[in-house]
């Protein structure tokens, strides 16, 4: 198990925020938005300076975190995207093949094979129906990633119609491709209501190729989730570190803070990698 960081959680000034992850002995770097631009829209001289600066830390890209089907399905619009979009483009269901295909194109250039995806925006309630729907428009996606050798990280998201294990568990049974995975967030699926460990992880488990870590309670004067410091939160990190490790996971838990802090991004982050790492010792994971 290998630690990583999305790295505008800490700065999305790209020097600085790797300056960051080696003190804490961060080798993943995940890219979304870097000074400004989403990773998929960056100049080929940002590119250029992206993959020089890492190669400098001696560090890893482990994943693209696109934001391929942050888009609503046919029939369905809101006056607003449904969550954040970290400077990419609100694009419609039309304009996402070639979202992915950028998406592709950034992930071979920074030598990686993992590509975030989600499954729209949502504003109804999941239904049978809409499943069938979101398995229909992900034919083509995963078709397009074995073709090309890459891997798609489906995030459970609750701001989009997946957002617990257990529906993101159906999806990936149903499609049954090596070029679908998931990126396991238990923070998302707390948000929608699913206890994530161990109920979210039981059901994802055999299908996890990455893990978010942000962890989240609730907000006694509202009664709605907020996000915390790791380790302060309702999600217990301890046990599902243990269990990734005790299955042998071998990949990337990578670092997606959200919690904001009054001293700001860094001090957040930092407060979050220091429980982190507290954690993965305590449960034997060096």
């Amino acid at each position: 198990m290998q630690l990583a960081v999305i790295t505008d959680e800490i700065d999305d000034n790209l020097e600085h925020a790797l300056d960051v992850m080696t003190e804490y002995g961060v080798r993943g770097v995940e890219l979304r938005q870097l000074w400004g631009t989403h990773v998929i829209d960056l100049t080929d001289d940002q590119r250029a300076k992206v993959r020089d600066l890492v190669a400098q830390q001696n560090m890893v890209v482990c994943g693209i975190a696109s934001p391929f089907y942050k888009c609503d399905l046919p029939g369905e619009s809101g006056t607003e995207p449904g969550g954040p979009l970290h400077s990419a483009s609100a694009l419609g269901l039309g304009d996402q093949i070639d979202l992915l295909q950028r998406s592709f194109n950034a992930a071979q250039y920074f030598d990686t094979k993992l590509i975030r995806i989600f499954t729209f925006w949502k504003r109804r309630t999941l239904s049978p129906e809409l499943e069938d729907q979101i398995v229909d428009l992900l034919a083509e996606p995963v078709a397009l990633a074995e073709e090309a050798g890459l891997i798609l990280g489906l995030e459970n998201e609750h701001a989009c119609y997946i957002g617990t294990g257990s529906q993101t568990a159906r999806i990936v049974e149903r499609i049954a491709s090596p070029a679908l995975r998931v990126i396991w967030d238990p923070g998302n699926a707390y948000c929608d209501g699913e206890r994530p460990f161990p109920d979210g992880y039981e059901a994802v488990k055999d299908f996890i190729t990455h893990v978010h870590v942000k962890d989240a309670k609730i907000n006694t004067a509202t009664g709605s989730p907020e996000w915390s410091v790791i380790g302060d939160g309702a999600i217990d990190w301890s046990g599902q570190i243990k269990a990734l490790h005790q299955s042998g996971y071998d990949g990337f838990i990578s670092l997606e803070t959200h919690y904001a802090g009054p001293d700001g991004k860094e001090a957040s982050s930092r407060a979050c990698l220091e429980q982190l790492k507290r954690i993965m010792k305590e449960v034997g994971v060096s």
